[in-house]
């Protein structure tokens, strides 16, 4: 009688337990996530494709805001970038690019490590890339010492997203890029801190906001940069238009390379496309 009421008790323990955390799982509610764009500007999301899904991102630069006579940058020379992601899984990403400045081709990749529900209260990913330059040879020093290796960069961050209410989206993400090559005055290794924001305005239009401090003293003037400007989404596509200090646009580049002071009004127009399909 004693073993059979000690299996009785253990049952109930193990059926109470389970009970419990279905009741635990069934409270843990969806959230809508903090952002729907892999990039609020030039910095990484949470967001990435669903799986099997792909989204196409077409990123723009202007001339930096002067004069009139070519409408203020539109006229003048322009950075481009256009990129592809695909979702391997629903928290796994794969993507490709190719930019216009430097010539760069960057393979990134992001895995979701944590998502934001109504008892987490953040969403946690991580994200790299590998970027060559694909320009010649010259750009990296005396030919006889030339090694292919010196085109390479290479980028890792964590990206810490929170959805605050219906209508406020934050994130913070730590950065860490190094150069197998720079030219002389500037680091192989770089850090940074980026911050981000998009506060709902009307309906599928607000208003972002991004900030990128660098961490590590260079003996030549880097910048933060800053950018801010308006975005307008649906549920295929997502448009946003923003002034920023920068026209780098692959990140390894505009952390460690910025030379325009935000605090001077060195600024340029640019847009940024996604698309989902």
């Amino acid at each position: 009688m004693k073993r059979n009421t000690k299996l009785t008790t253990i049952a109930c323990l193990l059926a109470f337990l389970s009970a419990g955390f279905l009741f635990a799982q069934d409270e843990a509610e969806p959230v809508m996530p903090a952002f729907e764009t892999l990039t609020l500007v030039d910095a990484q999301t949470t967001a990435s494709p669903y799986k099997g899904q792909f989204m196409l991102e077409i990123q723009h630069r202007f001339s930096q805001i002067k004069e009139i006579s070519d409408i203020y940058g539109i006229y003048g020379s322009a950075n481009t970038r256009i990129g592809i992601s695909y979702g391997i899984t629903d928290k796994l990403m794969v993507g490709f690019g190719t930019t216009r400045k430097n010539m760069l081709q960057d393979l990134e990749w992001k895995y979701a490590i944590l998502t934001q529900t109504s008892k987490m209260p953040i969403s946690l990913s991580y994200h790299g890339n590998a970027v060559l330059d694909a320009r010649d040879s010259k750009y990296f020093g005396p030919e006889e010492d030339y090694k292919f290796s010196y085109r390479m960069s290479y980028l890792n961050e964590l990206i810490v997203s929170s959805r605050v209410g219906e209508k406020i989206s934050l994130q913070v993400v730590p950065t860490f890029v190094w150069f197998n090559a720079v030219p002389e005055g500037y680091n192989n290794i770089n850090a940074s801190i980026n911050a981000g924001a998009r506060f709902q305005v009307l309906g599928f239009s607000s208003i972002i906001l991004e900030y990128e401090q660098p961490l590590i003293d260079a003996d030549t003037d880097v910048y933060p940069n800053l950018a801010f400007g308006v975005e307008i989404g649906t549920s295929t596509h997502s448009f946003r238009v923003f002034a920023s200090n920068y026209d780098y646009i692959v990140r390894n580049q505009s952390i460690a390379y910025n030379s325009n002071n935000p605090w001077d009004g060195d600024f340029r127009f640019g847009f940024n496309i996604t698309i989902r399909f």
